[in-house]
């Protein structure tokens, strides 16, 4: 007869005697760390903290499953650990951060009455709450399609790209000293933005088949070299410059959807009849 407890007894001695690869699973715990400071950051109205705490995040998100495969330490519960960290850093850290920052209250705007009471108290928890819930589906999404989704590209805009949007607004708009009221409809906007596009299918470039024990040819050296002068020389403007280019990356998933459209209906178009 079956007995359920015997497969759980199976499943923990195997997880007892396998461990737990300390390496891989160290950067996504710093990852979720930085998220967890991001939010600690923003309810004491430390918002570049937050901002920057956000972008600390993806840095080592970016790197435990490349130490992983590295050191071919990949694990179902480091997969786990990874999703779950996500969620936090990428997921609530960011819909939070947004929330302190610019959607804490706009009833006190003038003009939104016209909305009613209830909606204009409302509007930016309702915008947090969609970001947030959309990367839980998004998460959620890519964990069950690994196996089967195109390598090149991912299906819908990544969670760290998302907060990183979101953040490097943050970030940018307090190196300017202005304050999140003032640009509350913008963070509205961005916040709604990057929730619904994590749930779309557009596609947005991976980088996965990048390979760098491939050679290149001379003029992508010269290009990453001028990349890095350019880092460099504009440093000072660093957070403006990150968020152009996870704003710029943020709209690749459409301007890839438009090119494709484009040329699937040149495709099919006839061919001109000959005389």
């Amino acid at each position: 007869m079956y007995d359920p407890r015997d497969s759980k007894l199976f499943i923990k001695s195997r997880f007892a005697r396998r461990g737990i690869y300390w390496l891989p699973n160290l950067f996504t715990i710093v990852a979720l760390f930085a998220g967890f400071y991001a939010i600690v950051q923003a309810m004491s109205g430390r918002f570049e903290q937050a901002a920057i705490a956000i972008f600390v995040a993806m840095v080592f998100d970016g790197l435990d499953g490349r130490v992983a495969r590295l050191t071919r330490t990949q694990s179902a519960f480091g997969a786990e650990l990874d999703s779950l960290s996500d969620m936090v850093s990428f997921g609530v850290a960011p819909a939070l951060v947004v929330y302190v920052w610019a959607l804490k209250d706009f009833a006190s705007m003038k003009g939104i009455g016209m909305l009613g009471p209830w909606l204009s108290t409302k509007l930016g928890w309702i915008a947090a709450f969609v970001y947030c819930a959309c990367a839980a589906l998004r998460l959620a999404r890519f964990n069950t399609t690994l196996d089967v989704a195109d390598k090149r590209f991912f299906q819908g805009l990544p969670s760290p790209a998302a907060a990183c949007l979101i953040a490097g607004l943050v970030w940018a708009m307090n190196e300017y000293q202005i304050k999140g009221a003032d640009v509350r409809w913008l963070a509205w906007a961005l916040t709604v933005f990057a929730g619904l596009t994590m749930v779309t299918n557009l596609k947005f470039y991976s980088g996965k088949d990048i390979n760098l024990r491939k050679s290149v040819p001379f003029s992508v050296v010269v290009a990453i070299a001028m990349g890095m002068i350019f880092l460099i020389a504009f440093f000072n403007t660093l957070p403006e410059m990150l968020f152009i280019l996870f704003a710029a990356y943020g709209c690749s998933g459409y301007v890839i959807w438009l090119w494709d459209t484009i040329k699937s209906r040149s495709d099919t178009l006839p061919p001109p009849a000959t005389p």
